[in-house]
């Protein structure tokens, strides 16, 4: 597990490289019985950070239940992708539980508290769905996967567990910040497949870390600067399984953030996703 921040970020920091987390091996068909769902636009600006952002998520074009949730929170410096493990009793209502929690995150004076009330209200909420699916059978799960980006100032917090990803676009360039918590990543890891491979693998759709997935809560955590002009995005796998990273760099490149969350939302519509689809897009210093 990324062990906690013991000090404000600090503008001396470049980087931190993501921390060692014990993500086992073991793996969840996260979309074993998953079915298709709604759609939410929401668009925001804030002063306070010196940002402009927006969040979509769509059903996709098989499912009728969407079992992603989306939250954009520019006024306090956090935004998450939440995509709920479908056929595991509820994975809407796992998303919707952590997106709810950290919608009540509170305006924080300093890194070190609003990361760690972030943790801890996801460390709760896997309590939560463990205690609530125990209720439902000793095999019973109720889970999801969540991105989080945190800013203060001109530092970045990336936290994560499972699928969903992290990017960073700087001066035309796209770097994935996260690191997929799955079994076909794992292959990739290990050098038993290549990464252009790992998209189309028959077991691409299991996942090996999820919040709700086990009774301890392993997230990795990464720490960047931001720089003026930079743009992140936190997506589901809807997204990246679906559009390549230089189709996603170019739909990022086109400002303002409404319309890159529309044209990666309209290209992965186009390009007949098979699964529910969110972006939060988030441009830095405009």
């Amino acid at each position: 597990m990324a062990s906690a921040i013991e000090s404000h970020f600090s503008a001396r920091m470049k980087h931190c490289d993501p921390a060692t987390s014990g993500i086992t091996n073991g793996g969840i068909d996260k979309n074993q019985g998953k079915e298709g769902g709604r759609r939410y636009i929401v668009i925001r600006t804030s002063a306070n950070i010196h940002c402009r952002s927006a969040a979509r998520t769509h059903a996709g074009t098989v499912r009728w239940r969407n079992e992603d949730a989306i939250l954009e929170r520019p006024e306090i410096g956090l935004w998450a992708v939440a995509d709920g493990a479908g056929g595991h009793e509820r994975g809407d209502y796992a998303s919707a539980r952590i997106i709810a929690a950290l919608g009540s995150v509170p305006p924080a004076p300093s890194a070190f508290l609003l990361v760690n009330d972030v943790k801890d209200r996801l460390s709760e909420i896997n309590r939560d769905l463990r205690r609530k699916a125990a209720t439902l059978g000793p095999r019973a799960l109720i889970a999801s996967t969540v991105a989080v980006l945190l800013v203060l100032g001109n530092q970045g917090c990336c936290l994560w567990a499972g699928d969903s990803r992290l990017y960073r676009l700087r001066a035309g360039q796209l770097r994935q910040l996260s690191h997929d918590h799955s079994y076909v990543q794992n292959l990739v890891d290990r050098g038993e497949i290549g990464p252009e491979a790992a998209a189309t693998h028959p077991l691409s759709n299991i996942v090996t870390n999820l919040v709700g997935g086990a009774d301890e809560l392993l997230l990795e955590e990464r720490r960047h600067a931001l720089e003026p002009g930079d743009v992140m995005l936190l997506c589901s796998d809807g997204l990246s399984g679906a559009v390549s990273d230089t189709e996603i760099a170019a739909v990022l490149s086109a400002r303002p953030a409404q319309n890159a969350a529309d044209g990666l939302i309209d290209l992965a519509l186009a390009k007949r996703t098979r699964d529910n689809v969110s972006v939060v897009v988030m441009e830095y210093g405009v």
